[in-house]
């Protein structure tokens, strides 16, 4: 239907933005992240999805920043279980990319931080995203391993040369790493320390 508003900026919140277009004004609802990336005043784009409320056929309009937000945002409405709201919540949370990294890399825990996803709707969500997720991103997938391979050989070799024990250390950096994908080496090393 709509496929994306392009006009003069009335007005934004963390949860809304309104764009007047031809005289018209839009209300549509919005990502925090899409939020952030709006400007302030002046011209603005915002893709659109559009949604009739089957409870009272309301019509519902939403807006994102760009066409990857968008489709992030439509994959996880697919998924059983994941209402508007919640996917709404989740690109709030973690804005699209981080969302894309999450289910490649499989991280439950990450998902199950947001507000309103619980452990099986984060399970859920990347048995059904995973593949979808995945194709056409093969190259991004293999630079988080890679980083992650690195990253870790390093810290580990630091940690064994600081007397720990290998194993016990290995299993730790390995539920770190996982848990978050963009610790410094340095924080890893420092967590590590805290935890044993």
């Amino acid at each position: 239907m709509l496929h994306y508003l392009k006009g003069k900026l009335i007005e934004k919140s963390p949860v809304h933005a309104v764009i007047e277009c031809s005289g018209v004004a839009y209300f549509l609802n919005v990502s925090l992240y899409t939020y952030s990336a709006l400007p302030d005043s002046g011209d603005a784009q915002l893709f659109t999805h559009f949604h009739i409320n089957g409870n009272d056929f309301s019509l519902i309009l939403y807006g994102f920043i760009n066409e990857d937000e968008r489709d992030i945002f439509r994959k996880l409405i697919s998924v059983s279980g994941v209402g508007h709201n919640t996917a709404r919540m989740v690109l709030s949370s973690i804005g699209a990319g981080e969302v894309k990294k999450v289910i490649m890399q499989k991280d439950v825990a990450s998902l199950k931080r947001i507000k309103g996803i619980g452990e099986k709707t984060a399970e859920r969500i990347i048995v059904d995203l995973h593949d979808k997720i995945y194709k056409g991103n093969e190259s991004a997938a293999e630079k988080i391993s890679v980083s992650h391979n690195t990253l870790k050989l390093e810290a580990l070799a630091a940690l064994s040369s600081l007397g720990l024990e290998k194993t016990k250390t290995e299993k730790l950096l390995d539920k770190m790493l996982l848990q978050d994908s963009t610790l410094t080496l340095e924080e890893v090393i420092r967590q590590v320390l805290k935890q044993i």
